[in-house]
């Protein structure tokens, strides 16, 4: 009951800090995902064994640039190609069925793109014609809390069938499928208060953010299994670290920036 208690209390602040952010101004939305950003590079660090500091100050001269700097749209799609090319390395690594041991330059490289230039499009979805959407990216993080939500609940209700057992013992297929039904839900409901996209794009931003989303959760899963440790940080109580929290949207994060840039061109 105690760590039932503590759970809810943490979460309850990790929500509180996001809407606040989302709806007190984007510059707090900025800095909030910036600082997240930091919290999940040093845990990353930490279990990758990467040295040095290096990944912390390449990481902040990216965002500050893509944050505030760089409007040209090759620019963007550079960043966007490599960010979307290391995650496609990253499910090699998922599904190749072995650890691999990176070296030094490609923890390096890993971290910047997969964390650091997920953080930057997380940061970069709202943004549309100079405008802040806080209910288009509210909606993405409704999307995933209702995908992780129901995938626990209806896994641990009904689920038999084990989706990953040598990565993630506890995931079920039951639990990922009603997870992703759930989402379709939320996405018609969000459809009604976010109306810059139709119902239609909603469910399919929802279909790529809980597929990308549930891939992004078992790499981190991965790369704690090869560090030997359950989670990835301690700060905050009853859930992990910071990374154990945003792996699902960090992933997802570019695909969904792309997702939403391609129904910019076809609508």
């Amino acid at each position: 009951m105690r760590e039932i208690l503590r759970r809810l209390l943490t979460g309850a602040v990790y929500v509180f800090l996001l809407l606040s952010a989302i709806f007190l101004s984007s510059d707090a939305f900025d800095f909030l995902f910036m600082t997240f950003g930091l919290t999940c590079l040093y845990e990353y660090k930490r279990m990758v064994k990467l040295r040095g500091y290096y990944i912390f100050v390449a990481y902040l001269a990216l965002w500050w640039a893509y944050i505030y700097l760089v409007q040209d749209k090759i620019l963007i799609n550079l960043l966007m190609l490599a960010t979307i090319s290391v995650n496609f390395i990253l499910l090699y690594y998922l599904f190749s069925g072995k650890d691999k041991l990176f070296t030094n330059i490609q923890k390096f490289f890993i971290g910047l793109f997969y964390i650091g230039g997920g953080c930057i499009f997380l940061t970069m979805i709202p943004y549309k014609d100079n405008d802040f959407a806080q209910f288009l990216i509210m909606g993405v993080f409704i999307l995933i809390w209702i995908n992780d939500t129901f995938a626990y609940l209806v896994g641990k209700s009904i689920g038999k069938h084990k989706l990953f057992p040598s990565i993630s013992p506890k995931k079920t297929i039951e639990g990922t499928m009603g997870g992703f039904v759930f989402a379709l839900i939320g996405a018609y409901f969000m459809s009604k208060y976010e109306t810059n996209i139709s119902l239609i794009q909603w469910l399919i931003l929802a279909s790529i953010i809980v597929l990308t989303g549930s891939l992004g959760d078992l790499i981190e899963s991965k790369f704690k299994r090869a560090a030997g440790v359950k989670d990835s940080g301690a700060i905050l109580p009853g859930h992990g670290g910071m990374l154990d929290r945003l792996d699902s949207l960090v992933f997802a994060a570019p695909f969904a920036y792309l997702t939403l840039i391609i129904f910019t061109h076809v609508s």
